[in-house]
């Protein structure tokens, strides 16, 4: 069944997005890297720009800036956009310094 954008826009979550501007790899199994742009992203999740063919279900894997690898499931996929949710949260102090980071080159 296919996902409605107004589906898309109200997922229940309680998060504060904040948008960035940040090129980064995914990986997707162990050999598929891509390049992305996350442009806004939470302690729990994040929306990227790319060109790859990416699926709703597709498992990704984002190295965090200051924070490490996370893993995360695509959530929905549309017009070479991808809302992703991280397995775990990132810890709220790597978060804030994380995204200090990002903003500094918007």
């Amino acid at each position: 069944m296919a996902t409605r954008f107004a589906d898309l826009t109200h997922e229940g979550r309680n998060d504060q997005r904040h948008a960035v501007h940040h090129r980064l790899r995914l990986r997707r199994g162990h050999t598929d890297y891509f390049t992305a742009t996350i442009v806004n992203l939470s302690v729990q999740g994040f929306m990227a720009r790319c060109d790859h063919d990416v699926a709703v279900g597709d498992r990704l894997s984002v190295t965090l800036p200051g924070n490490g690898v996370f893993d995360a499931e695509v959530r929905w996929a549309l017009g070479g956009r991808i809302g992703c949710r991280l397995d775990r949260p990132v810890p709220i102090a790597g978060f804030y310094a994380m995204l200090a980071t990002m903003s500094d080159r918007i």
